[in-house]
């Protein structure tokens, strides 16, 4: 198949990392009318993305459209100025900070020249995720996502391909080119349907993994936010873990499960899950939909919030957005403004009468960390039932299991067996009801 902006992720995982030479990126935005974010904000995201898949920005540049031309997305004078940026700053890769269809971006090679990638947004975000996959499934979603990506933007490669090797006119999209278009759609179609077979495997066993934690009755945490928000970092101070923490875009895209005990010997379960971007693919929801079941799995969100970032409002507006998408919304949630310590007195302030249900909480001063478990522990307490129990002596397994299942509130001997005041999910108290003692 024609090379393109990602290589097909590796079944080993990114273990063997191979150091490339950082590539230099000419940037291209354009401003619509009733856009949510503003361009210079999303193109100042568009540049960190870069930056996080190998390339340094050389050179940007914006044009206002009321709709994108269906040529070259942005106007044929416009397309020619790019080509002389991408000449001028010796640019390998033009990216486009929208998604380009497969005609606009061979339309765009074919101005910009054969030595210069043009890529969108969608490809990038697909090139730093197969930097990031880590376990068995995370690589399936990316290969699943780049695949359906390039699958109707194969015609125009070859054409582009072919134009390259044949001088371009009459007759250049035949031959060679068109025949091994047609084997690279088969082997494309035959990958997706086996990928997806794979993935509907390990998501049979997923379910029954989340069926038993169900069943056990643990209360499950989801952290869920903007990508760099910290929330691994944030799991990593509540728990005392080491999950993987860069300051990178998408550094995580595995959900990462780790367990709690509260203060009153409750255990939990806090999961790290994908981060969310703006103009975010709908392939890239739908592909790593396993993974953010995690989240519709939860019966408590934390919702990470980066409070020093200026665009925290709009990030908070994208996380909301795609929480609704995948049936998430009505999940309990406690909003966490993090990175506290990057905020001077009168941000905190202003943010705080803002958000005034919120934890602000940092990781590298352990503010707001002891706040924030405390409301945890609220929250999951209140969906617990309050029992009084009488287990006889001969029933030690009883006991054993209150123990390992309920919050002990009280406990002690009496002639008739051990009596104990507890605290108990429903799953549960619903095993412990011919022990109940009604006051």
């Amino acid at each position: 198949m024609p090379e393109y902006i990602f290589d097909e992720v590796k079944q080993h995982g990114p273990s063997t990392v191979i150091e490339k030479p950082r590539e230099r990126a000419v940037l291209v935005g354009v401003e619509r009318p009733n856009q949510e974010w503003t361009l210079e904000s999303s193109l100042a995201e568009l540049e960190r993305l870069a930056w996080t898949a190998g390339a340094d920005m050389v050179a940007k540049t914006t044009q206002r459209l009321e709709s994108p031309n269906p040529r070259t997305f942005v106007g044929s004078g416009k397309a020619e100025e790019i080509a002389q940026l991408a000449r001028s700053y010796a640019a390998d890769v033009v990216i486009f900070d929208d998604e380009l269809t497969p005609s606009q971006q061979s339309n765009l090679e074919k101005v910009v020249g054969k030595d210069v990638k043009v890529i969108d947004r969608t490809a990038l975000i697909l090139d730093i995720f197969a930097l990031h996959a880590s376990s068995k499934e995370g690589r399936l979603q990316v290969r699943l996502a780049q695949n359906q990506y390039l699958y109707p933007r194969l015609r125009g490669m070859w054409a582009h391909l072919a134009s390259n090797r044949m001088g371009g006119g009459v007759g250049s999209r035949f031959g060679e080119g068109e025949s091994q278009l047609e084997v690279d759609r088969r082997l494309i179609r035959n990958r997706i349907t086996s990928i997806k077979r794979e993935l509907s495997n390990l998501a049979k066993k997923r379910d029954l993994q989340r069926k038993r934690r169900k069943e056990s009755g643990v209360f499950k945490v989801a952290l869920a936010g903007y990508t760099n928000a910290g929330k691994s970092s944030l799991l990593n101070a509540i728990t005392g873990s080491e999950v993987l923490s860069y300051d990178k875009l998408f550094a995580t895209l595995d959900s990462t499960t780790r367990q709690l005990v509260l203060p009153e010997g409750k255990e939990i379960t806090l999961t790290d899950t994908v981060g969310f971007i703006q103009k975010l693919p709908t392939t890239l929801v739908e592909a790593f939909k396993s993974t953010l079941d995690e989240i519709n799995g939860a019966d408590l969100i934390l919702h990470v919030v980066d409070a020093s970032d200026p665009q925290h409002s709009r990030q908070i507006d994208t996380v909301n957005m795609v929480l609704e998408q995948i049936g998430a919304h009505e999940i309990g949630r406690i909003e966490v403004m993090n990175k506290r310590d990057l905020l001077g007195e009168a941000q905190l302030e202003a943010l705080s009468t803002r958000f005034p249900h919120a934890v602000f909480t940092s990781t590298k001063t352990k503010e707001g960390l002891d706040e924030l478990i405390h409301r945890i522990s609220v929250v999951s307490s209140a969906q617990d039932e309050l029992l009084e129990l009488l287990v006889p002596f001969d029933r030690g397994e009883v006991v054993s299991f209150i123990h390992q299942r309920c919050t002990i509130l009280s406990e002690t001997y009496e002639a008739e067996g051990t009596h104990l005041m507890v605290r108990a999910n429903k799953q549960a108290a619903a095993k412990l009801v011919e022990f109940e003692q009604n006051s």
